[in-house]
């Protein structure tokens, strides 16, 4: 069979392009009129849709793909998620004394006390974590650049993944289930935001920047999105990036108080913040839809005013344990909200001792 090459194709002048007004067919089928994808993500069933297209459902957080006249649920349960049941703790310190390396767990859909689950490299106060929902991630703090890294179904001590690019704590971290991203922290540009790929050891690398210098953040995602919450100085800002795409933070909106300290959790349609510092600890949560900018909105209180504590979810109930109630008095304290139903927060357990300073990632 002959092989037929063409480098450049122009006009019969051989002046510019060429105008085929009747179009390229392949196989008697015009190439313009063949299907193309449709993408949705809302909460109302896409009208007019073509075969194939696909609708992610934001009310019921389930993709859908249009199949003979109607939208069917794909399966979707081996892609990669920053959500898993298993809710782990680690570092911070209990009040006065000094910063911590326990690692502890819980089941997030079952109540009751933690767990033992092994220690970090070294004790570690204002860390952060996230996860691909099988390993989890926790980096920098107490003015480290280290980051280590557990496999969260096999409790163990934690191992050594990398580097961030600047030692730094106070940081905010979350992920998409693939890419881990930590910003903002006091040390290094406070402004900074970084990446890792959570499946491969490794240094971090520059992601872009976050609107401004801001340390004692918190943040959340969801698998496209990521959001950076408050920090010091009383902010209210929200800021958010696309987390498989490189480049600087965009305005988000306003969470309904202003404050620092605060800790995050999220589902995959909303994004929940809670706690804090003002000029004192606040005990109010607030949540924005991550898929929209916009400013956040009243959910409820948390059973006490706290700051310094840790979030994490199982993409339907939202964890938060420990934390500093008041001068060097730290609290076991953990307690649950259902994302999806604005509510004050109802006491799950306790953590193994008093902690505050922590952080928290989930996984299988």
């Amino acid at each position: 069979m002959a092989t037929l090459k063409v480098n450049t194709v122009t006009n019969a002048a051989g002046t510019g392009s060429p105008d085929l007004p009747d179009g390229i067919a392949i196989n008697n089928t015009v190439l313009a009129s063949l299907n193309t994808m449709d993408y949705y993500a809302q909460s109302g069933e896409p009208s007019s849709p073509k075969d194939a297209a696909l609708w992610f459902d934001t009310d019921d957080d389930v993709l859908k793909m249009y199949v003979n006249d109607e939208w069917v649920q794909v399966d979707y349960s081996n892609i990669p998620s920053p959500f898993g049941d298993r809710g782990v703790f680690g570092g911070g310190k209990p009040g006065t004394g000094n910063a911590s390396d326990v690692i502890s767990y819980i089941s997030i859909s079952t109540l009751g006390n933690a767990v033992d689950f092994g220690d970090l490299l070294t004790g570690r106060t204002f860390l952060a974590a996230c996860s691909n929902g099988s390993r989890g991630v926790f980096g920098g703090g107490s003015n480290v650049n280290v980051i280590q890294y557990i496999t969260i179904s096999t409790a163990g001590n934690a191992i050594d993944f990398g580097d961030l690019t600047s030692t730094r704590y106070g940081l905010a971290s979350f992920s998409d289930g693939s890419r881990g991203i930590f910003g903002g922290g006091y040390g290094g540009s406070y402004n900074n935001i970084e990446y890792i790929t959570i499946a491969t050891t490794g240094n971090a690398i520059d992601f872009g920047d976050i609107s401004s210098n801001r340390y004692d953040l918190s943040g959340c995602s969801n698998t496209t999105y990521g959001l950076f919450g408050g920090g010091q100085s009383s902010s209210n800002r929200i800021d958010y990036i696309t987390i498989a795409t490189t480049g600087n933070s965009t305005d988000f909106g306003d969470l309904t108080v202003g404050r620092s300290n605060l800790s995050a959790c999220s589902s995959n349609s909303r994004g929940v913040f809670a706690g804090g510092r003002t000029t004192t600890q606040v005990n109010t949560i607030d949540y924005v839809t991550i898929a929209t900018p916009g400013n956040a909105t009243d959910f409820g209180d948390l059973t006490g005013v706290k700051q310094d504590f840790a979030g994490c979810s199982n993409g339907s109930r939202g964890v938060f344990g420990g934390g500093f109630i008041s001068l060097d008095t730290a609290t076991n304290v953990i307690e649950y909200i259902t994302i999806d139903t604005p509510s004050n927060a109802t006491d799950f357990g306790d953590l193994l001792s008093a902690t505050q300073m922590l952080a928290s990632c989930s996984g299988d």
